[in-house]
């Protein structure tokens, strides 16, 4: 039978030695000092702080888990390898394989996970959606793009609110804010951040004629409270408006949507989910905390061409991915190379492989090979 080849020296895989990068002493020290802190009477007195303490443990010991679980699986595989040397048995080849096809998918999950490390990953996402270049396409296609997010949040157990939209003349959205949150909400959108191009033939072309449709979508934590902004009230203007929606008794005859404008940088942020003007202002107040947190760290970054890039029009040349309806079925990331013929399945929500392949490559700074699914 084949041989697992000459015993070796089996090393302490439990060292920091073994778990190279993932520290697991570091994190193992962590987790010990945040169980001690858990069970003082006075943990519980501030809610805040022990909600984000029990969240950080959770995750230190699921980071923990990451490295453990491959590790001992190696062990076993290598105990059962001896073994079967020991008694000649080829049976146990098909175990072996399978138990290292298992710790394969545990270092996947674990490179994954780094993309994820981020203190902001965890935050709520603040999604906004412009239409651009194309009139009602465009107004229309941002729709489809809302609805994209909101059935991508809602299969992975998010909560969604929809906090501003600006109904197209004729058809669709003309701009659209979501807060999303949920299991590192924005650490899975900030894959989505740029232009997406969409190519279909047109529902609103009497000739049947194919067009092309531009949309901006731009994301931010909700929080960051690494940076620390103030907000002068006197570089606000306030604009109070009847907010929009449905008719008959859902009417809003009162002022109660809110839209500021950050007078120095030009940062202009809406809300009327409620129908409270006080709330609406107060959370238009974050979202434009958020907004202009994300231009603090995009002025401290030294990834420039990101930041140009990102600045880039919403037309030809800027998207980062394309969405072609016709004459074939193709939805293709710019940045990874990564693309897909499921087309209705990435509208419908089905955004995970194209999220993980940006993610993964941004990670490593290495670009993806072209993939593309026919299933």
């Amino acid at each position: 039978m084949p041989t697992c080849g000459p015993a070796q020296p089996r090393s302490n895989c439990g060292s920091t030695r073994c778990a190279g990068r993932f520290d697991t002493d570091a994190k193992t020290e962590r987790l010990a000092e945040l169980e001690s802190l858990s069970g003082e009477p006075e943990f519980w007195a501030d809610a805040d702080r022990a909600q984000r303490l029990m969240k950080e443990r959770g995750d230190i010991a699921a980071a923990i888990q990451t490295v453990e679980v491959p590790q001992t699986t190696v062990r076993d595989a290598l105990d059962l390898c001896d073994m079967a040397e020991a008694e000649a048995d080829a049976s146990v080849l098909d175990d072996l394989m399978a138990q290292l096809r298992d710790v394969e998918g545990s270092l996947d999950k674990a490179e994954f996970a780094r993309t994820m490390s981020a203190p902001t990953d965890r935050s709520p996402a603040i999604l906004q959606i412009n239409a651009g270049a194309g009139g009602t396409e465009s107004a229309d296609w941002a729709l489809m793009l809302l609805r994209m997010y909101q059935r991508w949040a809602e299969t992975r157990g998010m909560t969604v609110e929809l906090l501003d939209e600006v109904p197209g003349e004729e058809a669709g959205v003309r701009n659209a804010v979501l807060r999303i949150d949920g299991d590192h909400a924005f650490g899975w959108l900030k894959a989505e951040n740029g232009v997406h191009r969409l190519v279909r033939i047109s529902p609103f072309d009497a000739a049947k004629r194919r067009h092309t449709s531009f949309c901006s979508v731009f994301v931010v934590p909700e929080e960051d409270d690494s940076i620390a902004i103030d907000i002068n009230e006197a570089d606000l203007r306030i604009d109070t408006y009847r907010s929009s929606g449905a008719g008959g008794q859902h009417v809003n005859r009162t002022d109660s949507a809110i839209r500021i404008t950050h007078l120095p940088t030009g940062v202009v942020v809406a809300c009327q989910a409620e129908r409270s003007q006080h709330k609406n202002r107060n959370f238009a107040m974050k979202m434009l905390h958020a907004r202009l947190v994300d231009l603090e760290r995009r002025k401290r970054s030294a990834a420039k061409e990101e930041i140009e890039a990102a600045k880039m029009g919403i037309n030809f040349g800027s998207q980062i991915r394309s969405y072609v309806l016709q004459p074939y079925q193709m939805v293709k990331d710019h940045r990874t190379g990564f693309a897909t013929s499921d087309t209705a399945g990435v509208l419908n929500g089905k955004l995970e492989d194209l999220m993980t392949a940006y993610l993964l490559a941004a990670a490593t700074g290495e670009p993806l090979k072209v993939q593309i699914d026919d299933e």
